[in-house]
């Protein structure tokens, strides 16, 4: 496949930059995407092929802005929307009460 989401490494894209001593999660909230992946894999909610087919169906000039885990929680996003799990609309209105909390230090 060549689309924007398999650029990695190819010509006219630049060299893939990994960064010295790079940590595996640069924030807690990379951590609980990963963690949230391995238990919807687990159980059952999905397989891989569906995981990457979804992170494949985002928009390319979204996905080139974001981050490595932000695909991952787009990924499991769509599926959970998808497998009826959860709703645009109880994500929406998650989404607003995190906005209202204060923020945790």
């Amino acid at each position: 496949m060549n689309s924007v989401h398999d650029m990695g490494g190819m010509h006219c894209y630049g060299a893939v930059v990994r960064e010295v001593n790079e940590p595996v999660f640069h924030a807690e909230w990379e951590r609980r995407v990963f963690g949230m992946f391995i238990g919807s894999f687990a159980t059952g909610m999905f397989n891989i092929d569906q995981f990457r087919h979804a992170v494949e169906r985002i928009d390319p000039a979204h996905y080139i802005e974001s981050s490595y885990y932000e695909h991952w929680l787009e990924g499991l996003l769509t599926l959970a929307k998808e497998g009826g799990v959860l709703t645009e609309e109880e994500l929406q209105g998650r989404m607003q009460e995190l906005s209202m909390e204060e923020p945790q230090c």
